[in-house]
């Protein structure tokens, strides 16, 4: 039986790959309940410093909900599918892992929001991406009208979503939709790039990191840094800092544990 989540470890990091390519990777509910478990997981070890995700086949990273299985769903079991989506994509935004998109092809609806629930983003030169649900009559519902003006601010987003127009790689590295350029190669390639510079530092200031920006968004800024300073206090007993101080004075890479 083929995986629906097929996951590859690549040295301290791992590759995700929604593996429905011939659905366009949407995803349906077991690829959701996949996801969620694994996500559970990799939150408990730290010997996973990193997570990219890709979309299995040339064609998509994602083109959102199956709306086959939508389609044929009892309307009573509706919210449920809705709250399992939203649910897994705010699984992955709030685990202490770093998350990567790597986004090659068609990221529409559900494609983007889990993209956008990611940390960071990577464009390849045939990236096309939107939140198309208004063009379905329906809203955004899986965290889009919320992660989206967060990234481009308020009135892009709404021209965006109430159009539901596409973009390119082009545009999204120009609004800050996307953070990782790999036009000239491809998402993966640049994503794995970052994921090994990220999975070469040590793993609990990694996810401290995470928790003191994400833990501080929209509070004031004296809050703000009161959290920075508690991510910070939580590093300093680490075996890794020590580590850390023991390679620089030996002028040697420093090897990491994690604890």
């Amino acid at each position: 039986m083929t995986e629906i989540l097929k996951v590859t470890q690549e040295g301290n990091f791992e590759i995700w790959t929604l593996n429905r390519p011939q659905a366009l990777n949407a995803f349906n509910k077991d690829l959701l309940l996949a996801i969620s478990a694994q996500v559970e997981r990799v939150d408990k070890d730290l010997s996973v410093r990193c997570v990219v995700i890709k979309g299995a086949g040339d064609r998509a990273f994602s083109a959102g909900a199956d709306l086959k299985e939508r389609k044929a769903m009892p309307p009573h079991q509706v919210p449920a599918f809705v709250s399992l989506i939203g649910g897994t994509f705010q699984q992955i935004a709030e685990c202490s892992a770093p998350f990567i998109a790597a986004i090659d092809g068609y990221a529409f609806g559900g494609g983007l929001e889990i993209a956008l629930a990611c940390d960071i983003r990577a464009v390849g030169p045939r990236a096309k991406m939107g939140l198309t649900e208004t063009r379905l009559a329906i809203v955004p519902g899986a965290g889009g009208t919320q992660r989206l003006p967060r990234l481009v601010g308020a009135g892009r987003a709404k021209e965006l979503i109430l159009s539901g127009r596409r973009i390119d790689a082009d545009e999204a590295l120009d609004i800050g939709l996307a953070e990782l350029d790999g036009r000239d190669s491809s998402a993966l390639h640049v994503a794995l790039e970052c994921a090994g510079s990220i999975a070469a530092c040590g793993p609990l200031a990694v996810r401290a990191a995470k928790q003191a920006i994400d833990g501080a968004l929209g509070q004031p800024l004296p809050a703000g840094l009161a959290h920075e300073r508690s991510c910070y206090d939580r590093t300093l007993d680490s075996s890794d800092r020590q580590e850390a101080l023991v390679a620089f004075a030996e002028k040697r890479t420093p090897v990491f544990t994690g604890s």
